[in-house]
């Protein structure tokens, strides 16, 4: 029954997300009026709306002009629907890896992973689609994390927004480095973000874990002819599927890496 809920709730929450993450490059407030079909501009009924469930249904067509709507959207919900019911059952080891969080009620630790979740989703299609990450998204993401180390009294608080600051002053300086080439201002800000989260030494791990992931697919696309050398690749993707690898197998990754026992 809990699964259930948690994979209806992902799914919801991954309709808003596939919302926002088109809407939101294109300077669309969310409020701005429900959805519409992209190719006759039909405005979409509540009944063709329902996540995973309407684009079944309707076999990826719009109703009133029958085109096929882009599978995103459908997509985007599904990921999120089974994202949520994966992060309830990894709370116990996310939790231990986020050392700041123990002593925190597991209610609200796991609002937090949805919370957070949500908005590294929310980062990663936006940045590889646009190479663009959102300010508003970043700090809203650290304000809430000092706000929980703040509303703890944590007394760590400083050390791990140091860790944060520390990974992110590393990123400006590749930044300055390649003159915005191989990394930009947004991986700049989302640095301080994540390192705040995992501390040291997890932060190491993430970023190890990012560049690797980053230069496996690089070479992988270069070598299929879709990409080139010096050529750009969004950054945040790679940061946040690094993270999220971090927070479940960071410790297990430092063990293999370090020989730390």
């Amino acid at each position: 029954m809990a699964l259930a809920f948690l994979f209806l709730l992902g799914a919801v929450v991954g309709s808003f997300v596939g919302a926002l993450t088109w809407r939101w490059p294109r300077k669309i407030s969310i409020r701005d009026g429900r959805s519409r079909c992209p190719h006759c501009k039909h405005v979409i009924g509540w009944y063709d709306n329902i996540p995973i469930l309407s684009y079944l249904l309707l076999r990826g067509r719009c109703r009133a002009c029958g085109k096929k709507i882009p599978k995103r959207d459908f997509f985007i919900e599904v990921g999120m629907a089974l994202l949520f019911p994966i992060a309830n059952s990894l709370l116990p080891k996310v939790g231990t890896n986020i050392a700041w969080s123990v002593g925190l009620p597991g209610w609200i630790i796991l609002l937090f992973v949805f919370v957070m979740t949500t908005v590294l989703v929310a980062i990663f299609i936006i940045d590889l689609e646009h190479q663009y990450i959102p300010d508003s998204l970043v700090f809203g993401l650290l304000l809430l994390v000092i706000g929980l180390l703040a509303g703890t009294s944590n007394p760590m608080l400083f050390s791990y927004l140091a860790v944060g600051l520390g990974v992110s002053v590393f990123l400006l300086l590749l930044h300055l480095l390649t003159l915005g080439r191989g990394m930009g201002l947004g991986d700049v800000k989302l640095a301080l973000a994540l390192g705040t989260i995992l501390g040291f030494p997890l932060a190491v791990v993430w970023m190890f874990s990012s560049f690797i992931l980053g230069a496996i697919l690089g070479l992988m696309l270069i070598a299929v002819g879709k990409a080139k050398f010096k050529q750009k690749i969004a950054f945040g993707p790679f940061m946040v599927a690094g993270f999220f690898m971090t927070l479940v197998f960071g410790f297990q990754i430092l063990d293999k890496l370090f020989s730390v026992q």
